[in-house]
């Protein structure tokens, strides 16, 4: 039976409540596989997983029980394996990998920082900077708008400047931020926001770590961020030298992209 992993822990973790339920409808007991220093947080995988509300949802819930018992490795949602066994050879197999992440994650979280434009604000912004859009701009109003040529022209400039200052935003809230956490990672390009990072930050040090965000928001206000966090260190699993496919935990257990602070 293929077996659904939600997580990595030390095998001396504290126990999970009895009652707990994971994934699946009806859903499946949370049971642990342990294997030499380590242990896997599993339960039965349904036999068609889909990223549904539900099943994200009691994949968190899972990962926080067990959070609150000390640090765990989260694995992204729909990490599921071929059986028990193949469960444990990964933990054998990367034992010593596995708990120097655990060591260097305890006493952590991690908070995932996406940022946009305002885009009324960041117009304002850039034509009160560029002389030349200005004149441009002002020069189309004067002619009743301007040719259809100088139309696109212009917003072919305001692009290109919009572009240049999501450039420059995105590296300057990763550079004001960065100094608050042990590790930064940055996500995929493409999603639709100028920045999409996690932040791996100390519990104790999470209120300077906000306060930081707060002083970005501030500063920036043509500047849209949305904190989520503090969440389990899904970022964080792998060493920032081992993010790769053949170095990724979570592909290791047969891990999708999907994961519920995406």
């Amino acid at each position: 039976m293929s077996a659904y992993v939600y997580g990595i822990v030390r095998a001396s973790h504290p126990p999970l409540p009895e009652d707990l339920d994971g994934i699946g409808d009806p859903p499946r007991p949370v049971r642990v596989l342990r294997q030499g220093e380590l242990a896997a947080i599993v339960s039965a995988a349904p036999d068609q997983l889909r990223p549904k509300r539900r099943d994200l949802l009691v994949h968190q819930r899972v990962l926080d029980e067990a959070g609150a018992g000390g640090v765990v490795l989260p694995m992204r949602f729909a990490s599921v394996s071929a059986d028990d066994d193949t469960v444990t050879t990964v933990l054998a197999e990367r034992a010593e990998n596995l708990l120097e992440r655990l060591r260097a994650l305890d006493g952590t979280a991690e908070y995932n920082i996406k940022a946009n434009h305002d885009e009324e604000a960041v117009l304002r912004l850039i034509m009160a900077d560029n002389d030349d859009l200005r004149s441009l701009a002002e020069a189309n109003r004067e002619a009743g708008g301007g040719t259809q040529e100088q139309k696109i022209q212009l917003g072919e400039l305001i692009a290109a400047a919009v572009q240049a200052r999501e450039a420059t935003d995105a590296e300057s809230l990763q550079h004001a931020l960065t100094p608050m956490a042990k590790e930064v990672s940055a996500g995929p390009q493409g999603t639709g926001w100028l920045a999409n990072l996690s932040f791996l930050v100390d519990r104790g040090s999470a209120e300077r770590f906000l306060a930081a965000v707060d002083e970005v928001r501030r500063e920036h206000p043509h500047l849209e961020l949305r904190v989520n966090g503090p969440l389990p260190p899904y970022s964080f699993v792998d060493t920032p030298s081992s993010r790769h496919p053949e170095g990724d935990t979570a592909q290791a257990f047969g891990a999708t992209a999907a994961q519920p602070n995406a």
